[in-house]
């Protein structure tokens, strides 16, 4: 049973927050940048925004939600705690919060969500914007390989995963 249990966990971890295998240095137009607002956005997203950024290199844990060790939805979970806005702990339930929006109106401090796995068809990731200007969409969030990076969304790996923008606040 232990090791059924145990095989389980790391079958969850390695599905829960996928990882990028590689980094394209292509700048992502989300719609055309004539048409693209650039949404300026409450001082609460830049701090939630910036309390993420602090944990940029911290490995990966599953389940953590500390500088020791974080997964996708630990960093979203305590940098919304940190500005008293409470969320789900797991992704696909913060997938049911706030308000969808498109990808041209996606702004700091917006939610990206994803399903990384090819198996199960649930969203089991989740980003936080940390840079929506004309065009180019960077996220925030901890992947099983590298942990907590700075990814975009023009990354093929990324980009092929994307299910659906959020706004919380």
């Amino acid at each position: 049973m232990k090791k059924f249990l145990l095989i389980l966990g790391l079958a969850i971890t390695l599905i829960s927050c996928g990882s990028s295998r590689s980094v394209s240095k292509n700048k992502n137009v989300i719609g055309n940048s004539s048409n693209s607002k650039e949404v300026v956005r409450p001082n609460k997203a830049q701090k939630i925004v910036g309390f993420a950024k602090t944990f940029e290199g911290t490995r990966y844990k599953f389940g953590g939600t500390t500088k020791r060790g974080m997964d996708c939805s630990g960093l979203i979970y305590t940098s919304f705690k940190n500005e008293d806005i409470l969320l789900p702990r797991v992704s696909r339930d913060m997938a049911k919060q706030g308000k969808r929006i498109s990808l041209r109106d996606v702004a700091e401090g917006d939610l990206l969500f994803f399903q990384t796995s090819k198996t199960h068809r649930n969203i089991n990731h989740v980003g936080l914007v940390v840079e929506s200007r004309r065009g180019i969409l960077k996220f925030i969030h901890s992947t099983t390989s590298r942990g907590v990076i700075i990814s975009s969304l023009d990354e093929n790996y990324w980009n092929n995963a994307f299910v659906e923008a959020r706004r919380i606040m």
